[in-house]
């Protein structure tokens, strides 16, 4: 069978659409190719969950903001500067979530900054949004280091020397300096934004931010240029025979190190002046300035700025809940519709257009701009390979203390290079803000290609984009079907062996291999640990429904012809069932997957009675805190909602303490282990289902904020992955729990307004099925990203439902749950004798 191009390719995928063809590449109706048609079109089907297990998430540590030499920073700053300024008037605009006051050293309730979790208090998929992270200064002064100075000792110095390295202008509130000599630092630049952010100034802060934003550009165009010219200039030399068979080699590497100085230094200044600290690089890699700007920019009233400056804050950091509501807010608010992504990659954006219109079979209008996004990720390559010559980090040991040879020295080196130009295939196919790449992203171009141009009628390019993508996949039966195809419409008008793959990719291709050789031969002789990584699979390709064309039934016998079927997956590393017993004879089947329009869902009533409601719900009034889980945040989600909740540990512990019946603490304990067995029982796991996170959670409709509602109690999310409706991808990896495999939720009652849970397309926007809740009511599902899925807005009255996580891996056990095992363990030896649900706390121990 011929084929088209496929959809994006991913990470092994968790499980086929409803009713979709199981493993194998079937064909809709088992369809072939009959007589002489034509190429099959692979149809691209909305995202399933990756299903390749992610590295597990950074330490609860790691994710809590702002960090303590940030705090420590930020107080000796202020000990040093005073008091800052009072904020403008209250005339002045404010933002749409409340900036923080400047007049606090530490805000609290800052919405915008990078998404940090903790995940033993915040409800697992939930981001919440802590406060801006203060940037840190660059470890060396604006003029460099004197000679003979202890470079260690910076760090020491910073809180002093902090101020005096800011821009004059900055630190006098007046805005930055002028552009006349050096380029200026962009982390100084983005100190003295933030200062006067934080000082009221945010005419001023908004000036410094966007200097700080354009000197990392012109840094980094300033650095390409030079290295490009010497390049050419200084022409490294073949090392020669003898004893001064070096000379030649290592006198070219000389003066190309003395041309490139001389060229950046009238610019840049002196290097030492560009050397950022990593967590100011790392604030700069997630946008962070960029969700500084959208707060000045709504004081300053200048709504369009502010839109783009959300909108690209955004496009690196999906998971944040509450931007998507300030976008939104914008576009109603300024009328702005289109938004503009100022740190969009232009060769991924061709990409993303090529691809729309080929969805669209526009193929002219798809050609054009794929053939673009070739040329731009070319031209990107080129700059990465570049840039990769810079200063390399020495992980292995500490560089002042480090004693090499001259060829130990400069293999050390070199192959942090070669390890970085190797991984540019990965860096060119990364969104921004995402780890995870789109795989097997260059050769997708072709395969693209080769199939638009097919439908344009120019079998020559068709064949050519054919035999590139052969280059990276040569045992693909269905290109090598296509290019046969192909070569068939061109015989007896020329020689189809003529036409060979494109010279760029044949170069890449040989440049990649030859790097793989070189870091292992170096892994092998040299003692370095690396691992190749699979740079173009092809084989975690996740496609989208594609529509029927108006048009199929016109096409003739002997053309093309769009296949329907669904492009079979890996097998995932566990088999997908469902339909297993449901253990309790009260409980009563509604909805599978099928009927509920998804993939691994079920929807059962009966689950707990009414009477067992109605305790529940008392005892929820008696234990819950407002934001429980959510770091007492009222609602991490909305500003019209009040949020509480309460876990089963605190449950058990009010229990114990006689805050509440002993009897109804121990009801949510044995309601949530009822639930977990159904779970695993209607899913047919064969391996033991542990809890990850138990959390009772009520939300209740605030007075007098209700009207003209347009927000979710719960916006759309995936609950192990991070949803990016934009790129129509799930990432699974952090700060995302990769580690959830299934969720439930345990609805306790039905007396309010609104509040339905909703499962949604992956566009955050397609709703597949809506559930009302009632008492006894329970959904289950997969956690990944073929189940995005939110709660519309609770118009009235309190919701309150049980939330379940799970998993499959035991590290992941809740360790609440583990020490809750052990309180029920310790009541039923002591007080209460065996349990009448017969709970055997092994399962979690």
């Amino acid at each position: 069978m011929l084929r088209a191009a496929p959809g994006r390719w991913l990470r092994p995928l968790r499980g086929t659409a409803a009713g979709g063809p199981g493993p194998g590449r079937g064909r809709a109706g088992g369809a072939g190719r009959a007589g002489g048609a034509g190429p099959f079109k692979r149809c691209r089907r909305r995202g399933r969950a990756a299903q390749g297990r992610a590295p597990p998430p950074p330490r609860a540590e790691q994710h809590r903001s702002p960090s303590l030499h940030r705090d420590l920073l930020r107080g000796a700053w202020l000990s040093l500067r005073g008091p800052p300024p009072q904020p403008p008037s209250p005339g002045s605009a404010a933002p749409l979530h409340g900036p923080p006051d400047p007049t606090t050293p530490k805000p609290v309730a800052r919405t915008l900054g990078p998404h940090r979790t903790d995940p033993r208090h915040t409800v697992p998929g939930t981001p919440v949004a802590p406060d801006p992270p203060l940037p840190i200064a660059r470890t060396a002064g604006a003029a460099g280091m004197a000679s003979g100075s202890r470079p260690w000792a910076a760090p020491l110095l910073l809180p002093l020397l902090l101020p005096l390295l800011l821009p004059a202008a900055c630190r006098a509130g007046g805005g930055c300096a002028g552009e006349g000599g050096p380029l200026e630092p962009f982390d100084a630049l983005y100190a003295g934004g933030v200062e006067a952010y934080y000082g009221g100034d945010f005419a001023g802060a908004a000036r410094c931010l966007e200097r700080a934003l354009r000197s990392r550009r012109e840094l980094r165009a300033a650095r390409l240029r030079c290295r490009r010219r010497c390049r050419g200039q200084v022409r490294l030399a073949a090392p020669g025979p003898g004893s001064v068979g070096d000379l030649p080699f290592f006198g070219s590497v000389l003066r190309r190190a003395g041309c490139v100085r001389r060229c950046e230094e009238p610019r840049l200044g002196a290097a030492s002046r560009h050397r950022a600290a990593e967590e100011v690089r790392a604030d700069f890699q997630r946008r962070v300035p960029y969700s500084y700007l959208q707060r000045a920019y709504i004081q300053l009233n200048k709504l369009e700025e502010a839109a783009n400056a959300a909108h690209t804050f955004f496009m690196a950091n999906p998971e944040h809940m509450e931007i998507q509501q300030d976008i939104e807010n914008y576009k109603t608010t300024s009328g702005k519709v289109s938004l503009i992504d100022r740190e969009a990659r232009q060769h991924m954006e061709d990409y993303s257009a090529g691809v729309k219109h080929y969805d669209k079979e526009e193929y002219e209008l798809a050609i054009e701009f794929l053939e673009r996004a070739l040329k731009g990720y070319y031209s990107e390559d080129e700059d990465c390979q570049i840039m990769c010559e810079g200063p390399q980090r020495f992980e292995e040991h500490e560089y002042l203390e480090y004693k090499a040879g001259l060829y130990e020295a400069i293999a050390d080196h070199y192959m942090q290079v070669l390890a970085c130009k190797h991984d540019c295939v990965r860096e060119l196919a990364t969104r921004s803000g995402r780890i995870s790449p789109i795989e097997n992203f260059l050769p997708l171009h072709y395969d693209y290609l080769q199939f638009a141009y097919y439908r344009v009628g120019d079998y020559v390019k068709a064949l050519e984009c054919a035999k590139t993508y052969l280059l990276f996949h040569p045992d693909d039966e269905d290109v090598l079907e296509n290019a046969g195809y192909y070569e068939g419409l061109l015989e007896g008008t020329m020689d189809p062996h003529t036409i060979k793959p494109r010279k760029e990719a044949k170069t890449l291709l040989r440049r990649h291999k030859l790097e793989s050789h070189l870091l292992q031969v170096a892994a092998a002789g040299l003692g370095y640990t690396y691992t190749e990584p699979n740079y173009w699979n092809r084989y975690g390709a996740r496609q989208d429904e594609h529509s029927v064309p108006s048009s199929i039934s016109s096409e003739p016998e002997d053309g093309p012809r769009l296949s329907l079927a669904k492009k079979p997956m890996p097998k995932p590393d566990r088999e997908l069932k469902e339909g297993g017993p449901l253990l309790y004879s009260d409980v009563k089947f509604v909805y599978n997957s099928q009927q509920l329009n998804g993939t691994q869902r079920v929807l059962l009533d009966n689950v707990i009675s009414e009477e067992q409601c109605r305790e529940l719900h008392r005892v929820a009034s008696g234990i819950m805190l407002a934001g429980d889980g959510y770091r007492g945040k009222t609602s991490p989600h909305t500003p019209n909602e009040r949020f509480e909740g309460a876990t089963v540990l605190k449950a058990l512990k009010y229990g114990y303490e006689g805050r509440v019946p002993l009897k109804s603490a121990r009801l949510f304990y044995d309601i949530s282990e009822k639930a977990r067995r159904i779970v695993e029982s209607y899913f047919m796991l064969n391996s033991t289902l542990y809890f990850s996170y138990t959390h009772l959670v009520c939300r209740t409709a605030l007075s007098g904020q209700q009207e003209r509602r347009n927000d979710l109690s719960h916006p759309i999310h995936a609950d192990n992955c991070l949803l990016d409706p934009e790129a129509n991808e799930c990432w699974k990896e952090p700060p995302a729990y990769t580690f959830r495999d299934y969720s439930a939720l345990l609805y306790m009652n039905a007396d309010f307004e609104g509040g339905e849970f909703i499962f949604t397309e992956m566009d955050a926007k397609t709703v597949t099925a809506s559930i009302k809740p009632k008492c006894g009511r329970m959904i289950s599902f997969s956690s990944g990203g073929e189940n995005p899925h939110g709660v519309k807005a609770v118009t009235k009255g309190q919701r309150c439902a049980v939330a379940l996580w799970f998993t499959l891996d035991p590290l992941y056990r809740e360790l609440e749950r583990i020490q809750a095992d052990e309180v029920i363990a310790m009541l039923d030896q002591e007080h209460l004798g065996p349990s009448e649900m017969n709970i055997n706390p092994k399962d979690e121990l």
